[in-house]
């Protein structure tokens, strides 16, 4: 009857079709796996939607763990973590005599049983993802969560004096349980958090822990001044760094483990006045977005984009700055591409997330191996498809163009402030005018804006006052802004999606760039042919209740 029902609950909101339902309960037969799980597979519905609705399904207690608030550690260590683990299953609340217990499988009688003998109380199932109870196991279970006794025991850390430190002294400092632990709850609350970047900032008498989190940096519980050696030594052990080198600046990556999610975490240290600073920027694969319907293109804006990378040679730049995007847009456009009868190759540096299918160089610069030898090389590789992590000389943009020029598709990023400059940074990195106006086809230039959080969404009076204020006409629409809540934090945000000025080079624009015209001029020609601005897309945002006023103001200019 459960499956039934969520098949008629998807099928009555236009989720999924009848035929749908019906050739994913004969998979069902043989697979012997949850509906859910079959729909999304066929990519049929997402799990979003699933989620909702099995949250509406009536007779299935279902539960969103990641909404779930205010779970205590003691609850949780009623059941022992060898068998949570076991049976995948974790407990959630007590009230007298039950307990109840979130389980992928609530049939299992066995588990039930068990935790039933083993906790002495009566037992209430309800269903939840597996991917969640995993989560919630490694996140409630590590010694890491532990934050308060962690830093205690960090403080009891003698600190070393940077003349007397040698290398084994560091090792020994990084073996610490206090250490380990710390930055192992590091980790689970970032990932908790939504955290993108984790910062670590050595000051005179303390340090400073902040995580990025939708765009913005926030303050986290900080170590001891004493125990930071130790910490930062930790993260270079592991991420295979030289221990002992404190006065140059050194990169690196490594891979951490959260539930099933695997993150990769880039690390990069800077020798400041007080030590060394650590910057670690975390890369969620399952967050990571590549179908480009869902990277906040407005329509006739993704058209234009799908138009161009079906295009068989010319350029396609991005552009915006460090943290824009960037990536994500060129992977998505990639995505959409590939297929087998194409021959794509990425240069990178370095490669962020790795795509079946295709071809992805990372570049060494201290061996040589730099974006011009790759590409030189690269064209001898027979290529449909070149991607250009960035364009950073002339070296790299007068071949990236030659090889638009005869038969490649050519995608690549530069940093400029929008579409329309562009076209000037690649003239002053050397560029003649007639090869930049035969060699692009479409230039995207991007933002991210921070998302209203759903939960707390209230109007924003205030906020349209300050449109109508500045001559934008708002008539009867409301305008939205978060009030703040627990769910994002406080800050009323949550998540944070594109925006986008899309530029098509056509034959008018082609001979404007040609006759060297003033950007303002190619500007105004670009907006009569259909672009819009990014302080256009920022505002259309506002109007259809995803961001706020304050967000789409500052993060764009007129």
């Amino acid at each position: 009857m459960e499956r039934k029902e969520l098949g008629q609950i998807l099928v009555e909101k236009g989720i999924i079709t009848p035929l749908q339902l019906e050739e994913a309960l004969e998979e069902q037969k043989k697979s012997n796996k949850f509906l859910g799980e079959i729909l999304v597979e066929k990519n049929f519905t997402s799990r979003e939607a699933i989620i909702d609705a099995l949250t509406e399904q009536k007779k299935a207690d279902f539960v969103v763990l990641s909404r779930f608030k205010g779970l205590k550690k003691e609850i949780v260590k009623l059941i022992p973590e060898y068998v949570a683990r076991r049976y995948t299953l974790i407990a959630l609340t007590k009230e007298n005599n039950t307990l109840t217990v979130a389980m992928k499988d609530p049939m299992d009688i066995v588990a039930i049983d068990a935790v039933r003998r083993i906790t002495g109380l009566k037992i209430k199932v309800v269903k939840a993802e597996e991917k969640e109870i995993l989560e919630f196991i490694e996140r409630y279970y590590s010694e890491a969560e532990d934050i308060p006794e962690t830093l205690a025991a960090l403080e009891e850390i003698r600190e070393e004096r940077e003349e007397e430190v040698d290398v084994n002294q560091l090792k020994v400092a990084a073996e610490d349980a206090p250490i380990i632990r710390f930055v192992n709850s590091l980790f689970l609350k970032a990932v908790e958090k939504r955290a993108t970047d984790i910062h670590l900032e050595p000051r005179e008498k303390d340090v400073s822990v902040r995580f990025r989190i939708d765009g913005v940096l926030h303050n986290f519980q900080a170590p001891p001044k004493n125990a930071y050696p130790g910490i930062v030594t930790r993260l270079k052990i592991l991420s295979n760094l030289d221990i002992g080198e404190r006065r140059l600046p050194q990169d690196g990556r490594f891979k951490i483990k959260v539930g099933v999610r695997e993150i990769d975490v880039r690390i990069s240290t800077l020798p400041v006045i007080y030590g060394e600073k650590v910057v670690m920027r975390l890369l969620d694969k399952e967050q990571f977005v590549l179908s480009m319907e869902e990277l906040g293109f407005e329509k006739e804006d993704l058209e234009k984009f799908k138009e161009a990378l079906k295009k068989p040679y010319g350029m396609i730049i991005v552009t915006g700055p460090t943290g824009s995007g960037k990536t994500t847009t060129l992977y998505s456009g990639l995505s959409f591409i590939n297929t087998p009868e194409k021959n794509i190759i990425t240069i990178e540096d370095p490669v962020e997330y790795q795509i079946e299918g295709i071809n992805q160089v990372q570049v060494k610069p201290k061996i040589g191996l730099t974006f011009p030898a790759v590409l030189r090389h690269l064209l001898r590789q027979d290529p449909d498809v070149i991607m250009i992590g960035e364009i950073r000389d002339l070296e790299t943009a007068q071949i990236a163009i030659q090889a638009s020029l005869t038969g490649h598709l050519v995608i690549s990023t530069l940093h400029t402030n929008d579409t329309v400059s562009t076209i000037s940074r690649l003239s002053y990195m050397g560029v003649e005018h007639y090869l930049v106006a035969d060699s692009i086809n479409l230039i995207l230039s991007q933002r991210l804006v921070r998302k209203i959080c759903e939960r707390c969404k209230e109007e924003d009076k205030e906020g349209k006052k300050i449109l109508e204020d500045m001559g934008i006409k708002t008539g009867k629409k409301k305008i939205y802004k978060g009030r703040g809540c627990s769910e994002c934090e406080y800050t009323g945000y949550f998540g944070r999606t594109a925006i986008y000025e899309v530029l098509e080079v056509n034959r008018k624009i082609r001979e404007m760039i040609i006759e060297r015209k003033s950007e303002d001029e190619i500007k105004d020609a670009a907006k009569e042919n259909g672009m819009k601005t990014l302080r256009e897309a920022a505002l259309k945002k506002v109007f259809d209740g995803i961001t706020t006023v304050k967000e789409a103001l500052g993060v764009t200019l007129l």
